[in-house]
């Protein structure tokens, strides 16, 4: 076969591994098998086995996916030029708001969507989950640091307090959105938000 008609391996496992992604945001990790994904992505199961070794495998590598661009795009949501600190952190929380609904996942919800389920699965998965949220939580304690050295908000509490009550909160707002099918659980976490960051006029 002509080589430059062939997928670049790597190519290969970044399909699957968007294919899953996008099956399990909706779906859950248990209730998708390597079949649908398999069949969806149009490669065969020789294939999978070659690139991971087991589901649980492919889960971790898919949660690695997963929270480097979640964290690369937080970067450039934070690491805008323009604005304030303060005006930046909500900025974040109403991107987090506007594609995270009860209706439609558009990057935002693996995290959510499978954090109870896989921990009590799969330790590997557990443990990436933990890195990953812990990388979430890192990058916010340093941007309301930012801001307070900045003087654009200020907070009752340590930075790392906040900014792990705020994940907290928005992870759970999230939940209760999916449960609740409206949005009201994100207003009252985008009023607390802003209570806790508290611009400096």
């Amino acid at each position: 076969m002509n080589s430059a008609a062939s997928p670049h391996k790597e190519d290969i496992r970044e399909h699957i591994l968007a294919t899953g992604e996008r099956i399990m945001a909706s779906k859950g990790y248990s209730a998708v098998g390597l079949n649908e994904i398999l069949t969806e992505a149009g490669v065969p199961k020789g294939s999978f086995y070659h690139y991971f070794g087991s589901k649980d495998a492919f889960g971790v590598a898919m949660l690695e996916r997963y929270f480097d661009d979640y964290l690369a795009a937080m970067d450039r949501t934070l690491g805008q030029s323009d604005g304030t600190m303060q005006q930046k952190l909500m900025c974040y929380w109403q991107q987090w708001r506007e594609t995270q609904s009860f209706q439609t996942c558009q990057g935002k919800c693996l995290a959510v969507k499978l954090g109870a389920e896989v921990a009590d699965l799969s330790e590997a998965m557990r443990q990436t989950l933990e890195k990953g949220t812990a990388g979430i939580i890192s990058r916010l304690t340093k941007a309301i640091r930012a801001g307070v050295a900045e003087k654009s908000l200020r907070t009752e509490e340590q930075p790392e307090q906040v900014a792990e009550s705020l994940y907290q909160l928005w992870v759970g707002a999230s939940i209760m959105v999916k449960i609740a099918r409206n949005t009201r659980p994100f207003d009252t976490a985008m009023r607390v938000t802003q209570h806790m960051l508290q611009p400096l006029s």
